[in-house]
């Protein structure tokens, strides 16, 4: 029997020159949405907080496990992390193109990005 590999876990920092888009979550909660329903995952709860002056957090939790996000416009910064599950089926290619999607929408530079296979 081979070993069960729980799945990949992706932890990074970004930097954007689009500060507007880390002051307030509902952008990000609309970007979170899509992203679930395009990759088929399950979102069993989610918490959102915008911070008096700027800036949010986020918690997605998942069947497959979770997503989450924080911001700092006024540094331009961000951390985001994304752990998908491997039970049932391999979705590592599903957390890379999730970290893209969230790449891609805040215009971010990628500071630094760690992958931990799990």
């Amino acid at each position: 029997m081979m070993p069960y590999k729980p799945g990949l876990h992706l932890l990074s920092e970004f930097s954007t020159d689009k500060p507007n888009l880390l002051q307030s979550s509902a952008a990000c909660r609309q970007l979170f949405d899509q992203l679930i329903d395009t990759y088929q995952l399950t979102k069993v709860g989610e918490v959102y907080h915008d911070f008096d002056g700027g800036g949010f957090t986020a918690v997605v939790c998942l069947t497959e496990s979770h997503m989450s996000i924080h911001t700092w416009p006024e540094y331009g910064l961000a951390t985001f992390d994304v752990f998908l599950s491997n039970y049932q089926k391999k979705n590592d290619d599903k957390a890379r193109a999730i970290y893209q999607g969230v790449i891609a929408f805040f215009e971010g530079v990628e500071i630094q990005k760690n992958e931990v296979k799990r």
